[in-house]
């Protein structure tokens, strides 16, 4: 996961760098936001001790794909990743904040 999740940061670096010299817009420099904020959530919940950590990675992974992956197409193909892609992405995000919000401050209350 920390692998992906590299990728998810990297594609950010790069969707930012389209974003401001591509002529993209908004659009593409939205996706970038999203997935440099998510892997660097990824990286920090993956420290965190627990068997819970993968379920909590995963859903910001799926998400961050789905959602940013959704962005990403429309702004360089004019065309959606998938219908409801960007939603259902949207929903797993929220749900990967809860899960790794729970992970993190379960392990901080249990010491």
């Amino acid at each position: 996961m920390g692998l992906a999740a590299g990728l998810l940061g990297a594609a950010g670096v790069g969707a930012a760098a389209l974003a401001a010299h591509g002529g993209y817009g908004e659009t593409l420099r939205t996706a970038s936001e999203f997935a440099l904020i998510h892997a660097a959530l990824v990286m920090a919940v993956l420290r965190a001790p627990g068997r819970l950590v993968p379920y909590a990675a995963g859903l910001v992974l799926a998400g961050a794909f789905l959602f940013c992956g959704d962005l990403g197409m429309r702004a360089l193909a004019g065309q959606a990743l998938m219908p409801m892609a960007a939603p259902t992405g949207g929903f797993a995000l929220m749900a990967g904040w809860l899960a790794s919000g729970y992970v993190i401050t379960g392990n901080i209350q249990s010491k």
